[in-house]
């Protein structure tokens, strides 16, 4: 099996102990539910699970604001990063001291399996990876099943406020919500995230607003707030359960089921 990143680079099975540096919250999460833990050096301040793995782990600055000094004093073999996540300069930059730079931009739900077979592939773990997407193929089903049972919604997904934005069909999160029966809108957009105003027409065609905990930390008066200015009912959503790739995609699916199948009225 070919194990090609999303820049196209073919990577090879690594023999021996690698010493990985990982970039992104999620595909942290995942290296550890991989085995890999013990082989982790460096991961950003926002790689939190799972916690007590991660204490002990140095950190190499944030998703943005990388510190190539500090990835180069750890002497790793492979550093793991992600389109959207992590910048461009950065990423190529370490290209020129760390002998293998994984580049992956999952942007759909079931991209989760090519994930897990190439990270599995590249540090020998196929059996972890088989497990995963086998709990991965369930979870799945599930909310697929439950999903046919209900009527599909429309819903607003706000990220950030000053300015409001949201996102657009094509991203990973908006691939989640839609295996659970949620539409987000706008349906087109010139950007992948958009800033948006109350006075869109396409708000008059959302049944609820789902309110995510990150990445932007909105309190209970932008909830309020949301209510008045949509007159649709607004559900506060864990956030990682429906951004996060890899292995908490799994999580994430089941929550979304026994979200989708809650019936919730006015702001919460």
């Amino acid at each position: 099996m070919a194990l090609t990143d999303a820049l196209s680079c073919q990577h090879q099975a690594f023999e021996g102990h690698p010493r990985i540096v990982s970039l992104v919250p999620s595909l942290t999460e995942l290296i550890c539910d991989l085995g890999l833990a013990e082989y982790l050096v460096g991961r950003t301040g926002f790689c939190v699970h799972p916690k007590e793995i991660l204490r002990r782990i140095p950190k190499v600055g944030g998703t943005k604001d990388i510190k190539l000094d500090v990835i180069q004093s750890l002497a790793p073999t492979h550093v793991i990063a992600d389109i959207d996540e992590n910048r461009r300069e950065p990423v190529e930059a370490m290209m020129a001291f760390v002998p293998h730079v994984v580049v992956v931009h999952p942007r759909t739900v079931d991209d989760n399996l090519a994930l897990y077979a190439l990270l599995g592939g590249i540090f020998c773990r196929e059996n972890e990876s088989a497990r995963l997407a086998s709990a991965f193929a369930d979870a799945r089903n599930n909310l697929a099943a439950m999903a046919a049972a209900l009527p599909r919604e429309s819903v607003l997904y706000p990220i950030w406020r000053e300015p409001w934005m949201t996102i657009r069909r094509d991203t990973y999160i908006a691939s989640m919500l839609g295996a659970g029966g949620w539409d987000t809108l706008p349906t087109e957009a010139s950007v992948r995230y958009p800033e948006f105003t109350f006075a869109e027409p396409w708000l008059d065609d959302i049944q609820r607003v789902l309110l995510p905990s990150e990445p932007y930390a909105f309190s209970d008066r932008d909830a309020t707030e949301l209510h008045a200015q949509t007159q649709r009912p607004v559900i506060r959503v864990d956030g990682e359960m429906l951004s996060w790739y890899g292995s908490r995609a799994i999580a994430g699916l089941n929550y979304l089921a026994e979200l989708r199948g809650q019936r919730t009225g006015a702001a919460e």
